[in-house]
């Protein structure tokens, strides 16, 4: 198989929204997925209506240790493609589903593990080379940003620089970390909805605005 590319899973989207016979629409993206909505805008500019990004960023590398660590990820990825899929799965138990069985729920465990290691392993190596900041004030639809402000994953001060470069975006803050969106599901779920709320209403209101077409 050829390797994962963010730019494909958001041509995927597209073509998935084909098959159920939407037009436009609103995506909305949380961690390596807001990279995926912002390049549905990219790609797709003409179906999306809005968007709605949560803790996520335009740029996830800019140091070189920041860079080494994403290369590591990458060669590891390509190793990866040529060991046995038993082997990729007693890898990722041993390095990473042994330390998070210790503090998730068994079923968040249970979903993660049957993941394909080798794609989660190739798409973390796409982050470190993306880079939205040439384009990102070019976004032109309503969109919210919800930043999870104690975020270890993606920095905070990066997702600033998020909500700051789209021009007018709503921004609205938890104060949790990455894993905000189930951990804190009963606080971070009414920010979701009112995050999406806004861009609807305002979406809305420039289809049935001055000069809207009819």
């Amino acid at each position: 198989n050829d390797p994962l590319r963010l730019s494909d899973c958001a041509d995927d989207v597209a073509a998935l929204t084909d098959q159920l016979g939407i037009s436009t629409f609103i995506p909305v993206g949380y961690s390596m997925g807001g990279t995926i909505a912002q390049l549905m805008w990219k790609r797709h500019e003409h179906r999306v209506r809005g968007l709605v990004l949560a803790a996520t960023a335009a740029h996830f590398a800019s140091s070189r240790q920041e860079r080494v660590a994403f290369s590591v990820l990458t060669g590891v990825g390509v190793v990866s493609r040529f060991l046995p899929s038993s082997v990729r799965r007693s890898i990722s138990d041993r390095m990473y589903l042994s330390r998070k069985t210790l503090t998730w729920e068994p079923w968040a465990t249970q979903q993660v593990s049957g993941h394909e290691w080798r794609h989660i392993l190739e798409a973390g190596s796409r982050l470190g080379n993306y880079d939205a900041r040439e384009w990102l004030a070019d976004i032109d639809v309503p969109t919210s940003v919800i930043m999870t402000t104690n975020d270890q994953v993606v920095s905070p001060r990066r997702q600033q620089v998020l909500a700051d470069t789209i021009p007018g975006a709503h921004v609205y803050q938890i104060a949790a970390n990455h894993d905000a969106v189930f951990a804190r599901a009963d606080e971070f779920v009414p920010l979701l909805i009112e995050a999406c709320l806004a861009v609807h209403n305002d979406a809305s209101a420039r289809s049935v605005g001055p000069g809207a077409a009819s």
